[in-house]
């Protein structure tokens, strides 16, 4: 096992990162602590599509001395995935910080149990 894991080192980290950024989701009352946990996560997710995507010996896949075996080139769609996956945490990112600023103009706090108590006695 250990000569396993050390050839897939990559994929280990990305897992423990994604472990990191899951428990500190979860464990963390504070928003913008919340919101770093779910970018871990994210780029935790990316290495691993970088990692699985990766192929040693082989190259970009651009078309260069006229070269169209396709053992030459590494797969394309992996890039791609985590290009397009940054995009949409950015934008993520951008919209859950918003909303915590609307939340902490109205609420004064950013503790998700002090806001669903005054949610709570809101209701009342």
């Amino acid at each position: 096992m250990g000569g396993n894991l050390l050839a897939n080192y990559g994929e280990a980290v990305a897992m423990i990162l994604f472990g990191i950024g899951f428990s500190n989701l979860l464990l963390q009352k504070n928003l913008i602590k919340k919101i770093i946990g779910l970018n871990i996560m994210d780029t935790a997710t990316y290495l691993f599509l970088a990692e699985k995507g990766y192929i040693a010996g082989r190259v970009a896949p651009i078309v260069v001395d006229n070269v169209t075996s396709v053992e030459a080139y590494i797969n394309p769609v992996p890039s791609g995935l985590v290009l397009t996956g940054i995009v949409v945490s950015v934008s993520v990112t951008a919209l859950m910080l918003s909303l915590t600023i609307r939340l902490y103009r109205k609420y004064h706090t950013l503790d998700m149990d002090e806001i669903s108590t005054m949610l709570k006695k809101e209701e009342e």
